[in-house]
């Protein structure tokens, strides 16, 4: 579909026609299934991984402003990602057996009775002996129990927003590159050929301005011009 068939099929879904809705799903599921192949092998299966996606679709064909010119696609690229991420953060996908929760729960209660008779904590040692476990399955239960963070938990006592993801390196993030990727991949469909062509043989080929001039049929002062107001462009709608 083209970009302004995708606005109008947004326009009759947000309006309450559940087919315009159920084919701008259908159409834009290839984009739902390439972000989701990048969450496998996370604890959750593919198909469901694809259901989450397919919901943070629908949430952005609710949420898009058909008025700010952003493809819509591109839109929905971080709205799909956020989804699924929440699932994975908020449903607990480290899961812990039910011995080990019981050793650890146990520990926490007899480290507590410890402290209150002795003043002190009790070393492992004595706690393994306390719990009559080895230290080795004491020390694993005690890491299980340990509740896990999330990155986007608030960082100190100050209220100025700060979280644990804003104070990590992203060199890692290959997530945050591949919604990069994509948006952009959604963001370049919306350009004229010949401005992709422009693109293609600048940052792909990595031609100089004047032999794609001369492929395109542009002086290498034109070329300057049009590369600058597509990067422009591309920037609007990322």
């Amino acid at each position: 579909m083209t970009r302004e068939e995708n606005i109008e099929l947004v326009k009759a879904a947000q309006a309450g026609d559940p087919t315009a809705l159920d084919t701008l799903v259908s159409q834009n599921m290839g984009l739902c299934k390439s972000i989701a192949v990048r969450f496998m092998n996370r604890g959750v299966e593919y198909d469901d991984l694809v259901q989450l996606a397919s919901v943070g679709m629908i949430k952005a064909v609710r949420s898009f402003d058909t008025s700010f010119g952003t493809a819509f696609s591109t839109y929905a690229v971080p709205l799909i990602i956020g989804e699924i991420r929440r699932f994975l953060r908020d449903d607990g996908i480290v899961k812990v057996g039910r011995n080990i929760k019981r050793i650890g729960t146990d520990a926490m209660k007899k480290k507590e009775e410890f402290l209150r008779e002795h003043g002190r904590e009790p070393k492992m040692s004595e706690l393994s002996e306390l719990c009559g476990v080895p230290v080795e399955e004491l020390v694993s239960a005690l890491d299980a129990s340990c509740p896990v963070k999330s990155i986007y938990e608030p960082v100190g006592s100050d209220s100025d927003g700060a979280c644990l993801c804003d104070l990590l390196s992203d060199d890692s993030d290959e997530i945050g590159k591949t919604t990069d990727k994509i948006a952009l991949a959604e963001a370049l469909k919306a350009l004229p050929e010949t401005q992709r062509k422009l693109i293609y043989l600048r940052y792909v080929k990595e031609m100089s301005q004047a032999n794609t001039g001369r492929i395109l049929g542009m002086t290498q002062v034109k070329v300057s011009r049009e590369e600058k107001k597509i990067i422009e462009a591309l920037r609007r709608a990322l």
